[in-house]
């Protein structure tokens, strides 16, 4: 029977992992997007609209260039 694991343990799989740095990344960049955003609007818009927005309009250019910054 396979044993259950520790927070610490869990914590520590996800720090090593490829796709909890990968969503880290993306969220920075989200966060980034709705500070700027918001400034341009005089107003906090809040993470939802900032998450959509920054989806639809840049989240295939980001992550086109972060692929190829890793590769090269």
């Amino acid at each position: 029977m396979k044993e259950e694991s520790t927070p610490h343990e869990d914590a520590e799989l996800a720090a090593r992992s490829s796709l909890y740095a990968e969503f880290l990344a993306e969220r920075e960049e989200i966060l980034r997007h709705k500070w700027i955003e918001s400034e341009k609007a005089g107003q906090d818009i809040g993470f939802e609209r900032a998450m959509i927005d920054w989806k639809r309009h840049h989240r295939a250019r980001w992550r086109t260039e972060r692929r190829v910054g890793q590769a090269g």
